[in-house]
C-alpha cells in the first residue's frame, strides 16, 4: 500500500512539473536586459538599434506569449504576418540579458489597414506602423515576456525609412490600439498599459536613422478573458 501510494505521489509531482512548462505563468513581468550584459537596443547594423519600446509582460496570460498566440494577438490589434510571406531586408537582433546572447527577430508583423489576409502588402507599399518580437526566455532571466521594437514606417518610394519620430509614434498607436478590449480568432483579449522610465534613454544616441525617442518603454499586460 506504502508504494503505491509513493508511486500516486511521484505521478503527481511529474504531473505538476510538466503543468510548470513554458504555458505556466512566469514570476517577472519582465527583466531589464542591462542587468546582465543586454541592451534595450536592437542591433541593426554600423553600431545602431533600434528602440525596444513596448513589451508585452511576462505576466500576461500564457498562450499570448507564444509563437502562435503573438500572431493572433497582434491580429486583434491591427497587424499580420508579412505580405504574402515575403520578408525584405535582414533581420534585426537583440541581446535581451537572459543568457541567450544576440537572438535574431522571431517575426516581424505590420499594419494589416482591417484585413489580417492582405492587408499587410498595402502596408508595404504606402507605409504604416510594424514591429519586431523578441523574447526574452533564457535560464538566465526567464520572464517569458516579449520585447517589441516598434516603429511607424514610410512608402516603399522613400526606401521604408523610419517617419521622423517614428520610434514614439509607432509605440503609442500599438498601444492605443491593443488597450481595452480586442479580439481575433474566437480569442478576446483585454489589455493594460504602464510606462516606465529608465530602461530607454532619452535623445538619439545610438538609435538607427538618428531619430530621438523620449526613452519611454509600455509595457503592456494582456489577459485572455
Amino acid at each position: 500500500m506504502l508504494a503505491v501510494r509513493s508511486l500516486g505521489i511521484a505521478l503527481l509531482a511529474a504531473a505538476l512539473r510538466v503543468s510548470a512548462g513554458p504555458l505556466a505563468k512566469r514570476a517577472a513581468a519582465y527583466y531589464d536586459p542591462a542587468d546582465d550584459g543586454g541592451s534595450m537596443l536592437t542591433n541593426a547594423g554600423d553600431g545602431y538599434g533600434e528602440p525596444l519600446n513596448v513589451i508585452i509582460s511576462g505576466l500576461s496570460s500564457p498562450d499570448v506569449l507564444t509563437y502562435d498566440g503573438s500572431i493572433n494577438y497582434a491580429r486583434a490589434i491591427g497587424f499580420s504576418t508579412e505580405c504574402l510571406g515575403i520578408h525584405i531586408g535582414a533581420p534585426q537582433s537583440a541581446n535581451l540579458g537572459d543568457g541567450n546572447g544576440s537572438v535574431n527577430q522571431t517575426i516581424e508583423l505590420r499594419e494589416d489597414y482591417g484585413s489580417a489576409s492582405v492587408g499587410t502588402c498595402l502596408e508595404s507599399a504606402i507605409g504604416g506602423n510594424h514591429f519586431r518580437i523578441f523574447v526574452q526566455n533564457g535560464t538566465a532571466a526567464d520572464s517569458g515576456a516579449l520585447f517589441l521594437a516598434v516603429s511607424y514606417e514610410e512608402d516603399a518610394s522613400d526606401g521604408h525609412d523610419i517617419e521622423p519620430n517614428g520610434y514614439d509614434i509607432g509605440r503609442d498607436d500599438l498601444v492605443s490600439d491593443a488597450l481595452g478590449t480586442t479580439s481575433y480568432g474566437g480569442v478576446t483579449y483585454s489589455t493594460t498599459a504602464e510606462n516606465i522610465t529608465g530602461l530607454l534613454s532619452a535623445g538619439s544616441a545610438g538609435i538607427n536613422h538618428d531619430i530621438s525617442i523620449d526613452g519611454i518603454v509600455t509595457l503592456l499586460t494582456v489577459t485572455v478573458q
